[in-house]
């Protein structure tokens, strides 16, 4: 599914941010000893969207979005949203930095693609990309990994 306008790109962003939330806080279900770090993530998410959200809705125009803004296709930012009962811990936790990584990717092209656009958004998009790194140095830090 292709991605032109700021409003695909930022519902799309909600999306990953849901989708990766959800994931995070069936892990804190399953691994009740990790539980702080998922639940963090999880909230951190939503925090993701209000801040994306904002910067979207204070700059945007009827010429913003009438104009061909983006050109990113949503299939290659996707990842599985659940984890299959037999999942391990390890493997749950590749999974979780594969997502991470994709989403880093998402936000790091939007950013690129936006930057001679707009400021607010992709700078939005840049500061989440910096902060999700964070996050895959912390899951590959966890025990099991």
């Amino acid at each position: 599914m292709a991605l032109n306008t700021a409003s695909e790109v930022i519902s799309f962003a909600r999306r990953l941010e849901e989708e990766s939330a959800g994931l995070y806080e069936t892990l804190a279900r399953r691994w009740p000893a990790t539980e702080d770090t998922w639940l963090a993530f999880a909230r951190e998410n939503r925090k993701n969207i209000i801040q994306v959200e904002r910067a979207y809705y204070g700059v945007i125009s009827d010429a913003l979005e009438g104009c061909f803004a983006f050109s990113l296709d949503a299939d290659s930012y996707t990842f599985p949203a659940g984890l299959l009962e037999k999942t391990g811990y390890t493997d749950a936790l590749g999974q979780a930095v594969a997502m991470e990584e994709k989403i880093i990717r998402f936000y790091s092209e939007a950013a690129a693609q936006s930057k001679s656009l707009m400021a607010d958004v992709p700078r939005a998009f840049a500061m989440i990309a910096r902060k999700r790194e964070g996050r895959v140095a912390t899951l590959k830090s966890l025990p099991g990994k």
